[in-house]
């Protein structure tokens, strides 16, 4: 009975996976209906048979912060608009996304890739590529944020439950740092075979003269600036959502026709990501509710295991929950109470590799799906939305994401956490 609960996530995901494929007219015009009747009957079998309101309740309040968050930093960066000076070359491409990987320290992962992906698209317009936006996602909306608890999601969690915050900097900054740069080689790589090969194609430099520098809405800064702060509202209830919803209202209205127009800015990558992930988000309640009770139960206590297993569920569950989850399970292992700030405070000195090895795998393992992290299906609806063909869930992971990041987490363990 348990593992059946599993089956709705499971089909959701499938579907994400292949319907744009099978019937992309009829996914396209049913796709929110879809996910929302999944999401409804796993609602009502949490509060008439299994008589669990409390994580209906738990989860939608997650649910509710999370598009709140992606909504506001959507609609706030839909207002500012800003070009990237001179020509789109590998070693200018290459500096953005280190840019973008460390503002994603400030801003979190999903207010970097807001703000960065349309001057990114756009200096890139005449030579964009599927790998360009895949990269940016490997980077600016993963990988980059694992330096401080603003960055990524998980590692805030983990801050709330008494991780002091320099501590991460101080622990993973060398390992974000070889990660980062592996990536960016690659990327580099790439792009400069193509744009040699297309250099070489039209006989002529391309984008020669480049775009001038441009910025406008540095008013939608400061709404920018109260969202990202108003994260570490957590009292009362909701708050900080009012205060995020607020400020998306007051920058839509403000922000001139003509800024919205050169961003080419509708709602509709916002609302794909908030109806799929309704469902996924309920549908994923039985799959974390067991990996929470069963964790301790699944033979992992090594550092390798919670690397491996922390970084396999990430991939396709919500990485915070996954690194609560695998957190908790760590320090029961070691009789330690997650819920105690001095316990925390004593199992990070003490055990200090095991929350390294959950974080980096949580924060990196992200990048491996389209649903690792909420910023990356974001990010592929935006460049999806201005026309670029991107590659589907499963060719993502077998075209991109193994052949490219699995080397690297591969080394990561190797050398860090065998």
């Amino acid at each position: 009975m348990e593992f059946l609960l599993f089956i709705p996530f499971i089909v959701l995901l499938l579907s994400i996976a292949f319907m744009p494929f099978i019937a992309p007219t009829l996914w396209h015009k049913h796709y929110g209906k879809f996910s929302i009747t999944l999401a409804l009957f796993m609602i009502l079998f949490y509060l008439l048979v299994l008589k669990k309101s409390e994580d209906v309740i738990r989860t939608a309040e997650e649910y509710i912060s999370f598009i709140c968050l992606l909504g506001s930093l959507y609609t706030v960066s839909g207002g500012i608009y800003f070009t990237i000076k001179g020509r789109a070359t590998p070693f200018k491409n290459a500096l953005t996304l280190f840019f973008g990987s460390v503002m994603a320290n400030f801003f979190g992962t999903t207010g970097a890739a807001m703000l960065l992906i349309r001057p990114y698209i756009n200096s890139n317009k005449n030579r964009l590529k599927p790998y360009h936006i895949i990269f940016f996602i490997f980077t600016v909306c993963n990988t980059g944020g694992a330096l401080t608890p603003i960055g990524d999601p998980p590692l805030f969690l983990g801050y709330l439950k008494g991780i002091p915050f320099f501590w991460i900097i101080g622990n993973l900054y060398y390992i974000w740092f070889f990660a980062l740069f592996y990536i960016l080689l690659v990327f580099y790589i790439i792009d400069k075979i193509n744009y040699e090969k297309l250099r070489k194609d039209t006989r002529e430099r391309i984008e020669e003269k480049g775009e001038d520098f441009e910025f406008r809405g540095l008013y939608n800064v400061i709404f920018l600036l109260i969202i990202i702060a108003s994260v570490f509202i957590t009292k009362p209830l909701f708050v900080r959502e009012a205060l995020m919803i607020s400020c998306a209202v007051a920058s839509y209205k403000l922000t001139p026709v003509e800024v919205h127009r050169k961003n080419k800015f509708n709602f509709e990558p916002i609302k794909e990501v908030a109806l799929l992930f309704i469902g996924i988000f309920m549908t994923m309640m039985p799959v974390l509710g067991y990996l929470s009770v069963n964790a301790e139960n699944l033979g992992i206590d090594t550092v390798t295991e919670f690397y491996w297993y922390s970084g396999f569920f990430t991939s396709f569950l919500d990485n915070a929950p996954t690194y609560l989850n695998f957190l908790t399970a760590e320090m029961g292992l070691m009789h330690f109470n997650i819920n105690n700030p001095n316990e925390v405070l004593l199992f990070i000195d003490k055990y200090k590799i095991f929350v390294i090895a959950i974080s980096v795998s949580s924060v990196f393992f992200g990048a491996m799906t389209y649903i690792g992290n909420g910023p990356n299906f974001m990010v592929k609806s935006i460049a999806e939305n201005k026309g670029i063909k991107m590659p589907g869930f499963f060719p993502y992971i077998y075209k991109y994401s193994l052949p490219i990041l699995i080397p690297a987490f591969f080394v990561i363990w190797y050398i860090f956490f065998r």
